[in-house]
């Protein structure tokens, strides 16, 4: 690998699914996540939503079985010993509005943590990939740029599997030396609500997930009719455990949406494993270790809550067993 450079509200669980980690009692993966730095309080409502969203992000992390780390500067320079984990009764801060969050210290060296996810956010700064910046941009953020930088390439040093969101996924794409669109034309497929507002923001598509992929197995356990996709083949004809039969399986999924920017030049050492119906890359992975983004929105409150935990659950078992 190249060196990275610089409207329907939640459904009851499933009664039948498989208890999670946290209720076998297994070990909770400590899954770091990078605060967000800017204020909800600014005029574009995509920032109280990527806010909002980041919320969403630590309490599925929790639900799943994996122990939520928020991450800021401070704690980096502390070798994370600033850091603090996420308590169950803890409120989901870690944005500009609420600060960080109490609880017990978390691990003192990058190492101990087991996960990094790179949540969704602002535009990244275009210089960081060699262009000066256009005139679309919204809530470019230096500050936030180098912490999510920083945490990524902690992360990849350290070998600790790494999961992008959004702008975790064009930032992953810039860090190991790849390009971004900075601002889609319309085209045959929406990804965006025009305008954008807080009380709409998404658009829905399929996606097709390359077979065998790290993201068709995070969606292997909803890849069928039920849970907004399909996958080729009858799920329901596959045996237990046939781990084969899901791998040849090109999964579908229908996505919430939500960006005006896209991978333009694929970095070297990335491989797209999801792409939408008009060629706009969707999911990326590394080949050589546990690193995926997606450019959807895995969290997005109007999935189903079995859609929106089964990809958070498969990188937390992924984290728990690397």
């Amino acid at each position: 690998m190249q060196t990275p450079a610089a409207q329907n509200p939640d459904t009851p669980p499933d009664a039948d699914a498989a208890p999670s980690a946290a209720t076998r009692g297994e070990r909770r993966p400590r899954i770091g996540i990078p605060v967000r730095l800017s204020s909800s309080a600014d005029p574009d409502p995509r920032v109280a939503k990527a806010n909002s969203l980041f919320g969403c992000i630590v309490s599925l992390i929790r639900d799943v079985g994996g122990e939520p780390v928020l991450l800021t500067a401070e704690s980096l320079e502390g070798g994370l010993s600033r850091s603090r984990t996420v308590s169950s009764g803890a409120p989901h801060s870690g944005t500009a509005d609420g600060g960080i969050s109490d609880g017990d210290n978390a691990p003192d060296a990058p190492g101990a943590l087991d996960g990094v996810v790179l949540p969704g956010g602002g535009d990244v700064d275009p210089r960081l990939y060699g262009e000066e910046p256009g005139p679309t941009l919204y809530d470019v953020n230096a500050e936030q740029d180098r912490l999510d930088i920083a945490v990524a390439r902690r992360a990849l040093d350290a070998g600790t599997p790494v999961l992008g969101i959004c702008r975790g996924h064009q930032l992953l794409n810039v860090l190991y030396g790849g390009t971004l669109v900075q601002d889609m034309t319309p085209g045959t497929v929406p990804h965006r609500q025009v305008p954008a507002a807080a009380n709409r923001p998404w658009v829905w598509h399929q996606v097709t997930i390359t077979p065998g992929s790290k993201v068709a197995k995070m969606y292997a356990a909803v890849g069928n009719a039920a849970a907004g996709g399909t996958a080729s083949g009858d799920v329901g004809e596959a045996a237990a455990g046939d781990t084969a039969a899901v791998d040849a399986r090109a999964v579908e999924v229908k996505i919430a949406s939500g960006h005006h920017q896209a991978v333009d030049r694929v970095a070297p050492g990335l491989l797209v494993t999801a792409v939408a119906d008009d060629g706009t890359v969707e999911a990326l992975e590394d080949p050589e270790r546990w690193v995926a983004s997606v450019q959807w929105h895995p969290e997005a409150l109007e999935l189903t809550e079995e859609q929106r935990l089964a990809p958070f659950r498969a990188f937390v078992e992924a984290c728990r067993t690397r």
